[in-house]
């Protein structure tokens, strides 16, 4: 049996993403029952280096929105990173969902081999698309998801393994 590009892709990062908006609601919750102020919560750091919470959503958005679109060889559509609550986070997530849903199997299957081109500042990076989604794109997108995931554990908010790996 084979796998798709499409059932490595989207269907990934949709229930990832929605475990991460699960998450951002678990975050809301615990802030009302502690009586914090959950604005605090977006500027989250495990380490003065780092980027805060907010960042680490807007990554993982539009690296899923991005590798989609990439690899069904369409333009992704542009969300200016200006949330900053935890409501406008989850909608900025449900906004990626939306996008993510448009896309149909056909436009993704078979872009194994498509070039796939970022645009860096560091330069730029060429991939097929199998090596961009495998190599690149899933390991950054669940890098910041565990890192948004790991930010709000810290701060105390009751989250367990089967909030990261989201509902079945």
């Amino acid at each position: 049996m084979s796998i798709s590009m499409y059932q490595a892709s989207v269907p990934v990062f949709v229930r990832q993403l929605s475990a991460l908006s699960s998450i951002l609601e678990k975050a809301a919750a615990h802030a009302a029952a502690q009586g914090t102020d959950p604005a605090t919560y977006g500027q989250l750091r495990l380490a003065p280096d780092m980027l805060p919470l907010t960042s680490q959503v807007f990554i993982a958005a539009d690296t899923a929105k991005g590798c989609a679109a990439r690899l069904a060889g369409v333009e992704a559509p542009a969300f200016p990173d200006t949330e900053v609550t935890l409501a406008e986070l989850q909608a900025r997530i449900a906004k990626t969902l939306d996008y993510l849903k448009t896309l149909a199997p056909a436009q993704i299957d078979g872009s194994e081999a498509r070039e796939v081109v970022l645009k860096l500042r560091s330069g730029d990076r060429h991939f097929t698309g199998i090596d961009y989604l495998l190599s690149f794109a899933l390991p950054n997108f669940f890098f910041h998801v565990t890192t948004a995931y790991d930010l709000l554990r810290h701060q105390g908010v009751p989250l367990g393994k089967l909030d990261y790996l989201g509902a079945r």
